[in-house]
């Protein structure tokens, strides 16, 4: 029913995964698989009805409503089992906004936050904008799976006087879905040491196989009253160019600090077109979803497969959630992290994230989008095997 083999031209449409090359010193003919958006239309649903409001002609300021609200609670409770109340929304132009604004409503300059490396790097950038201090529980490589230390993770909240966490669930770069047992033993050590909880959890919806994702608020009463929930529709439904974004706050005072933070910045009505669109995804959007799912799951079987057969020196660390692939490129002990780079752009003109851009943690590792046509992928893998293979 849906095309995802079908190419779309995405060059002069704006976008910064295929327009900023040259602005950021990146081949123009390199084939772009870094930033985590989908080379793929989001669901026709979608389209129809903002073609809908288009036609209607009149953009003005705008509020979500007891419709959209209905959507979502629906999304929620049956994706994740997860039962939402409206008072609970508050709207965000992104996610990474949302986590500025809460880093500002809880701590002070000077402040430690911890997180937890390698991770989607502008949790660091943000803390560090911020004044505050970035404490780190590095995340621990086991048989191709991280892991938490959570004996580390304890003691970094005692000695560094931690009072907000930063979670990345399901987590990027690394793609675990965190299970319930161990979110459990964080919460539990969170409400030991009064740590609030700030839980990213915007690809949540894409899990595979037996993983299944747990929203952090569903750990318990003391967990629900004690974090900030971020969610999106951006990710899901490839809309992250509409700035619509739903955080989640079960606790009414630490809802109206977060929103006294917002008024702070002047930032008041949502997109338009991020509500109508958003609506739309959630009352319509789970076949073409769950379609778009399944096949990426086909592409990163796909990449391992090809890895394995064509450059086994490569290791794809399979995720357990998000479309995003964790190359490991360790056993290349010739090469630099900086070479490894350099081969990939230039030699194999093809643009990743590069590990390190997620934490020390991440040297000699490349992330790679999976959500594109297989076409693609297969060309850029090619490309990279062949750079590899060539030495």
């Amino acid at each position: 029913m849906y095309d995802f083999d079908k190419i779309t031209e995405r060059r002069g449409t704006f976008s910064i995964k295929y327009d900023l090359a040259k602005a950021r010193g990146k081949p123009e003919d390199a084939i772009a698989l870094w930033v985590a958006d989908m080379d793929f239309a989001t669901a026709p649903c979608i389209q129809q009805a903002l073609r809908g409001f288009v036609e209607h002609g009149i953009f003005g300021y705008s509020r979500p409503d007891e419709r959209y609200f209905s959507a979502l609670k629906r999304w929620f409770s049956s994706r994740h089992h997860f039962e939402i109340q409206s008072e609970w929304v508050v709207n965000t132009p992104g996610v990474v906004f949302a986590i500025a604004a809460a880093i500002r409503a809880f701590s002070k300059e000077g402040d430690g936050v911890l997180i937890q490396k390698p991770v989607y790097y502008p949790f660091f950038n943000t803390i560090r904008t911020l004044n505050r201090r970035v404490v780190n529980n590095p995340l621990v490589m086991k048989n191709g799976r991280y892991e938490i230390d959570f004996a580390d993770f304890e003691e970094k909240i005692e000695a560094e006087h931690i009072r907000l966490f930063v979670l990345c669930s399901p987590h990027n770069p690394g793609g675990r879905v965190w299970t319930r047992d161990e979110l459990l033993r964080l919460s539990e050590i969170c409400a030991r040491h009064g740590v609030l909880v700030v839980s990213d959890e915007i690809h949540s919806d894409f899990t595979f196989e037996h993983h299944v994702h747990t929203v952090w608020a569903n750990l318990g009463e003391a967990a629900k009253q004690n974090s900030l929930i971020c969610t999106a529709p951006s990710k899901t439904f490839n809309l992250a160019g509409l700035q619509f974004s739903n955080i989640l706050i079960p606790n009414e005072t630490l809802r109206a600090a977060f929103k006294a933070e917002i008024d702070k910045t002047g930032y008041d009505e949502p997109s338009l077109f991020g509500i109508i669109a958003a609506t739309a995804a959630y009352e319509d959007g789970a076949e073409w979803f769950d379609s778009v799912k399944s096949y990426i799951w086909e592409n990163i079987l796909f990449a391992q497969q090809f890895l394995r057969e064509h450059c086994s020196r490569i290791r794809a660390i399979i995720p357990e959630g998000t479309y995003l692939l964790w190359l490991d490129f360790t056993d290349f002990a010739e090469f630099s992290d900086r070479e490894i780079s350099e081969k990939i752009l230039q030699s194999a003109k093809v643009w990743l994230d590069d590990g390190k851009m997620f934490g020390r943690e991440g040297e000699k590792f490349q992330r790679i989008n999976c959500a594109t046509p297989r076409s693609i992928l297969q060309s850029a893998l090619e490309n990279i095997c062949a750079a590899f293979s060539a030495n």
